[in-house]
């Protein structure tokens, strides 16, 4: 029996032993959430600590030995060098990251843009059809957790979430195949973060790269932590076209506004035009004069009114269009509106 306090009671022995064993789950619990990159840095920084500090000592091989002060200063540099190793490199460890010891010993070379996918983005769709006319460079980033989450929403009890689960695999798996187009499956994670968006700020961080997203919250969050966004809303809008009051354009009416007499119709982009005098021409095509545009939160809005063939407004809209030789935007007689996909 060991007996390491040297009492003949093995009480004092036990609770020494039981003391030591909780040390060592309360180590092992504070640990199981650390990253294993943290903790081999931790490892590396205390093992390059202790080698210094025990160079130090032999460099003072001619000090006395025997002088009690240098016996302290021999223990103190043994106790605060490695342990000022081991704080370091816990703190640095993500530099032991696979990518980022990739980037030290990568040869010199044009410099890599990551774009980092969101689920959101990956979910609506649109991202397949701009990877395809070439207009975003760089390697598309896939994390891992990413990927986990569209297959929480794939195996959804709610059908409609399962539906769009499912459709954010097959674009994946149809960028994927565009020649091109380098996706890039990333295994970092960030165990010490729960939400998926943090995460993705963090591995954007990390990569240098930038995030590609549709949802709002996460846009704002990010750049108010310096994180470059790429937002796929705020292009559509962007590329809207310019509608001035009293240009003329053909639309197709699809039903009947909330005011009296109104028709609705949409604009490829899924732009809203709300046209007067207009309620008796749903299912047709015809001409309308803008009146006015309204820029809101949710996008643009054009106000309209019916042109009555050979009335007199309309001879005159078109009189005056000819003469300033302005081009009449053509809608698509059946709408498409744009939505982004819900997280």
């Amino acid at each position: 029996m060991l007996r390491p306090v040297g009492s003949d009671s093995p009480l004092a022995n036990i609770a020494l032993g039981a003391a030591l064993a909780a040390s060592a789950v309360g180590f092992e619990w504070l640990l199981r959430n650390t990253a294993v990159t943290h903790m081999l840095g931790a490892f590396i920084g205390g093992a390059v600590g202790l080698l210094l500090a025990k160079g130090i000592s032999e460099a003072l091989f001619w000090i006395d030995h025997g002088d009690s002060r240098v016996a302290f200063m021999h223990s103190f540099i043994l106790l605060v060098f490695p342990y000022i190793g081991a704080v370091i490199g816990g703190r640095k460890g993500e530099w032991l990251e696979p990518a980022r010891l990739i980037a030290l010993f990568r040869a010199a070379g044009p410099e890599r843009h990551y774009k980092i996918l969101d689920t959101s983005v990956i979910i609506d769709g649109r991202i397949a059809d701009l990877c395809e006319t070439g207009f975003i460079d760089g390697a598309m980033v896939v994390p891992q957790f990413v990927l986990k989450e569209l297959q929480l929403v794939a195996d959804s009890s709610d059908s409609m979430k399962r539906n769009r689960g499912r459709r954010g695999l097959d674009i994946l798996q149809k960028i994927q195949k565009m020649s091109g187009v380098e996706v890039v499956i990333s295994d970092l994670d960030y165990p010490d973060v729960k939400e998926v968006d943090l995460k993705l700020i963090e591995l954007a961080r990390t990569l240098s790269g930038k995030i590609v997203t549709n949802d709002f919250n996460l846009n704002k969050v990010a750049q108010l932590r310096g994180v470059a966004v790429l937002n796929i809303n705020e292009l559509a809008n962007a590329l809207k076209p310019v509608v001035l009051p009293g240009e003329v354009m053909k639309v197709f009416i699809l039903k009947e506004g909330k005011e009296y007499n109104q028709g609705v119709a949409y604009l490829d982009d899924g732009t809203m035009v709300v046209v007067d005098n207009a309620r008796k021409m749903i299912s047709k095509t015809i001409d309308v004069v803008v009146t006015s545009v309204l820029q809101t939160t949710a996008g643009k809005m054009i106000f309209g009114r019916y042109l009555e063939p050979g009335g007199a407004q309309a001879s005159a809209t078109r009189s005056t269009q000819a003469t300033s030789g302005s081009s009449t935007p053509v809608a698509s007689p059946a709408p498409i509106v744009a939505k982004p996909a819900d997280r």
